[in-house]
């Protein structure tokens, strides 16, 4: 994701900032309400306030290491950014789900990680450039190019369906403002199990400004990083730290376990291929090494390994069920 200035100005954000009670859902023609049928589990978490997101995702020692399924973790039928796609990862696991968040030339928040729907829709252009009744004639393809039965998701569907189910780190695209996000956030009351990702010190103090009770997730990859998001008055304990793709120093990990601060490791690309070709039992090893969480397109894979260790250790959290 390309830097953003949190200020926009012109019709474009005019508009968006009045249309945003206009989400539609994905499922019905009415006003957004998720369709049940098909899409309900079990809750997995026992998340009520931003407090005990706050404790969950503090670090301590005997932390339960977790799946975060990169654009919600697609596999063969099951597109990226697709909610049924969440309802199948959830099933097996507690999850968070990093999903991306596009605009619509209507103001329609939706889950799209590309600015054109070529790859993972039956649609071509821009989506910018559509509006929100356009898209809902579009069918998801997976990512071997399937067309499926689904169609893209509002944010706002996704949220209310996610509460007590999964966690989320949403991933903002360019354009998008943060406003927008965080007013969706408030009106599916989904503190509780939402994050915010951002990829500067700048951004992460925006997000921190509008919403200072809202987690965070931001990049921090050296001391230097983490003390420029303490000196713009941003608390360790609304932070979840990004720390690239490939493995850090262990002295970085050892930085934020002394901060209380749990490690996001993207397992996404050589990290997942290493694992492929070792046997799952790698992402294991990412966590003995300081990970508290994988970042990974391989969801099912690393959660073989992840629930093995856990089973092994007798891990275990008040807020996982």
């Amino acid at each position: 994701m390309k830097p953003f200035t949190l200020l926009r100005t012109g019709l474009r954000y005019t508009l968006a900032v009045l249309a945003t009670t206009v989400l539609f859902s994905c499922f019905r023609g009415g006003p957004s309400e998720v369709a049940e049928e098909g899409l309900a589990i079990s809750p997995k978490f026992k998340i009520e306030s931003v407090d005990e997101l706050y404790q969950f995702l503090t670090y301590g020692e005997g932390s339960v290491p977790l799946v975060s399924a990169h654009r919600g973790g697609p596999h063969p039928g099951y597109p990226e950014n697709c909610l049924a796609t969440m309802v199948e990862v959830a099933k097996e696991m507690p999850a968070i789900m990093e999903v991306d968040i596009a605009m619509t030339k209507d103001s329609v928040l939706v889950l799209m990680h590309d600015e054109t729907l070529n790859r993972t829709t039956t649609g071509k252009g821009k989506l910018a450039n559509k509006t929100w009744e356009q898209l809902q004639e579009l069918h998801l393809k997976d990512n071997g190019g399937t067309i499926t039965d689904y169609r893209i998701p509002t944010l706002l569907d996704v949220l209310k369906w996610g509460k007590g189910r999964v966690i989320y780190t949403l991933d903002v695209k360019r354009d998008v403002p943060y406003e927008l996000v965080l007013k969706a956030v408030r009106e599916a009351q989904a503190e509780a199990n939402s994050i915010i990702i951002t990829y500067t010190a700048n951004q992460a103090a925006a997000v921190s400004r509008l919403a200072p009770d809202i987690m965070i997730s931001a990049t921090i990859k050296n001391q230097d990083d983490l003390t420029r998001l303490n000196d713009l008055g941003i608390p360790d304990n609304r932070l979840i730290a990004f720390v690239g793709t490939r493995e850090p120093q262990p002295e970085l990990y050892s930085l934020l376990r002394q901060h209380g601060i749990k490690s996001i490791l993207g397992t996404i690309g050589n990290l997942d291929k290493s694992a492929d070709k070792a046997g799952y039992q790698r992402y294991a090893e990412y966590i003995d090494r300081g990970a508290d969480v994988l970042s990974t397109d391989r969801p099912f894979e690393a959660w073989k390994a992840l629930s093995f260790y856990i089973n092994k250790r007798n891990l275990q959290s008040p807020f996982i069920l």
